[in-house]
């Protein structure tokens, strides 16, 4: 599974872990990219889709 959404082209970002003492590690967020089947002009094809992405195209009636 892709790590980046082929609609918005949302992908990991990085920033930290902040503990109680305000120590600082290294952390990764990643999107909650689904693989999903889509009707795109009329064709209906397989795309690596963020779920904001899938639930923006539900709330349009173009999900599958």
């Amino acid at each position: 599974m892709s790590g980046k959404c082929d609609v918005c082209g949302k992908t990991t970002v990085f920033g930290h872990n902040v503990s109680f003492s305000k120590r600082r590690t290294n952390r990764m967020f990643k999107p909650n990219v689904q693989s999903k089947v889509m009707v795109i002009n009329g064709v209906s094809k397989r795309v690596n889709v963020c779920t904001r992405c899938m639930r923006t195209a539900m709330k349009a009636g173009r999900g599958a």
